[in-house]
C-alpha cells in the first residue's frame, strides 16, 4: 500500500511504501497499478504503537467483566449489590475485577457467600495477584475444602483451568487496540504455554513467558531466583521479574548481579523503586518495563496507602531516564486501562485523580512519552523510525507532530497499519 502526504515527527512530509517493511520513504511516489492509497492529508504518521506489558486473555475477558474498584463501589453494601445483580457469563461464572481493600477490607469465601450463595463468584484484586472465590466457584475448581477462597492468580493448577472455561472476546479486545494505534503487543502473562499463546489478533504478538516470574514478599527466595535467572541465562535466554515493592526490587537486584546479566532482561513495573536502587538498576544495565497510568489511576489511594516518606519512589520514570536506565512504557491492560495513549499523558503530567501532581520531578515530555511505546518486543527502549526495512507496522493520525503530542490523545487515531495492511480506520 502507499500512503501519501505522511508528515513525520521531524516536519518532513513524505509518501511511504509499505509492505511487510516499509519499502520505500520519498517527498512523492507514484502508485503502483492497483495499488491501495491511503491519503494521510498532511497528518502525522509514526511507528505503530507497541504495548510492552499486558495481558491478553485478562484483558479480553475484563471487557465482559463487572469492575468493583474504589471508583464504582464505595462500601461493602454497594459491593454486595453489585455482586448480586451481576448476570453470570456464558461459563456459568459471575466475575468482578479491580477490587480493593479501600472498599470494603479483605474479602474471603464466607463473605461472598453472603452475597452469592449459589452461583461461583470470583473476584479479582486489581493487583492482579488475587482472586476471592465462593463456595460454588470452590467447589467447580474441586477446592470446596479450601480455608477462605483466596486463590494465587500466578497458581496454574487452578488459575489455567479457570481462565480455559471462559471464552475470551480476544478479537474484539484486538479490535480496540487496533483503535489506538497499537500494532503490537508483549503478553506478560506467566507460564502461558506455548499451545496456549493468544492468537487471532491484528496486532505481532510477542510472549514473555517461561521467562517471566512473579514474585511475593511473602515467598522472596534469593536463591531460587538467582539459579531460576542462571538457568535461564545459560540458554541464551532473557528473564523479566515482577517486581511491585521495594524489597522485590532489592532481591531482583541481587540475583542479577549474582547470575551475571543477559542483555534482554527485564524488571516489570519497578513500582516503587529506591533512591540508592537506581544506580544499581544502571550498573546492570536491565530495562525497567514501567506503567505511569498508575499514577493517574490509582495516584490518590497512593497517596493514603504509602508512608509520605516513600512517596517519592512510586512509579519513577524521569529519573530513571536522566540515570540512564534502559525504559520502556506499557499499560499492564486489563489491570490498568489498556489506553497508551492516557499512559503517555499520566507521564507528562503524574496528576492523580483529584488532580494532586505526584512526584512532579518524575515527569517527561509527550514526545519522549511517545517514543517509549515505539520499540519493538526485542528491543523495548530502542525507538523504530520511518524508513525502509523497519517493519510496516505504522499509525496514521489526523493531527501535526506539535499537536499529537500536546495532547496525547488517542481520538487523533486514524488508521492503523500492520504489515502492510489496514487493520483500523475511522
Amino acid at each position: 500500500m502507499l500512503i501519501r502526504q505522511a508528515t513525520l515527527l521531524d516536519g518532513a512530509v513524505v509518501d511511504i511504501r509499505v509492505g511487510d517493511t516499509i519499502e520505500q520513504v520519498a517527498a512523492s511516489l507514484p502508485p503502483h497499478p492497483g495499488e491501495y492509497v491511503l491519503d494521510a492529508a498532511s497528518g502525522t504518521v509514526i511507528p505503530g504503537l507497541h504495548d510492552h506489558h499486558l495481558h491478553v486473555y485478562s484483558a479480553a475477558a475484563e471487557m465482559d467483566s463487572i469492575r468493583v474498584g474504589p471508583a464504582e463501589v464505595s462500601d461493602e453494601a454497594g459491593l454486595g449489590r453489585a455482586l448480586t445483580a451481576a448476570p453470570a457469563g456464558s461459563d456459568g461464572w459471575v466475575r468482578a475485577v479491580g477490587y480493593h481493600e479501600a472498599v470494603a477490607g479483605p474479602l474471603d469465601r464466607q463473605l461472598l457467600d453472603r452475597w452469592v450463595p449459589d452461583v461461583p463468584v470470583r473476584v479479582q484484586h486489581r493487583s492482579g495477584a488475587l482472586w476471592t472465590v465462593n463456595s460454588p466457584g470452590l467447589a467447580a475448581l474441586g477446592l470446596g475444602g479450601h480455608p477462605d477462597g483466596i486463590l494465587r492468580s500466578a497458581d496454574e493448577t487452578w488459575s489455567a483451568a479457570l481462565e480455559r472455561r471462559r471464552p475470551a472476546a480476544v478479537a474484539e479486545f484486538s479490535a480496540r487496540l487496533a483503535g489506538y494505534g497499537v500494532t503490537g503487543v508483549t503478553d506478560a502473562t506467566p507460564d502461558l504455554a506455548p499451545a496456549d499463546r493468544p492468537t487471532g489478533l491484528r496486532q505481532r504478538v510477542h510472549c514473555l513467558a517461561p521467562g517471566k516470574r512473579i514474585l511475593h514478599d511473602d515467598g522472596l527466595d534469593l536463591d531460587g531466583l538467582t539459579e531460576w535467572i542462571a538457568d535461564r541465562h545459560r540458554g541464551d535466554a532473557p528473564v523479566a521479574v515482577h517486581c511491585v515493592t521495594a524489597a522485590q526490587l532489592v532481591v531482583t537486584i541481587a540475583a542479577l548481579r549474582a547470575a551475571g546479566r543477559h542483555p534482554a532482561d527485564r524488571i516489570e513495573h519497578a513500582a516503587m523503586v529506591p533512591a540508592d536502587s537506581v544506580g544499581d538498576l544502571v550498573g546492570l544495565g536491565v530495562t525497567v518495563v514501567t506503567q505511569p497510568n498508575f499514577v493517574a489511576e490509582r495516584g490518590d489511594q497512593y497517596r493514603t496507602d504509602v508512608p509520605a516518606a516513600e512517596q517519592e519512589q512510586l512509579w519513577r520514570l524521569g529519573s530513571l531516564l536522566a540515570a540512564g536506565v534502559p525504559v520502556a512504557l506499557s499499560t499492564d491492560a486489563p489491570f490498568g486501562s489498556a489506553d497508551p495513549w492516557a499512559a503517555m499523558r499520566a507521564a507528562v503530567h503524574r496528576r492523580t485523580p483529584d488532580g494532586a501532581v505526584l512526584n512532579p520531578a518524575e515527569r517527561i515530555t509527550g514526545r519522549r512519552a511517545l517514543t517509549l511505546f515505539l520499540g519493538s518486543a526485542e528491543n523495548p527502549t530502542c525507538a523504530r523510525r520511518i524508513a525502509p526495512g523497519q517493519p510496516g507496522d505504522l499509525c496514521v493520525l489526523t493531527a501535526s507532530p506539535q499537536r499529537v503530542v500536546e495532547e496525547l490523545d488517542a481520538d487523533l487515531v486514524a488508521a492503523t497499519v500492520v504489515g502492510g495492511a489496514v487493520v483500523f480506520q475511522r
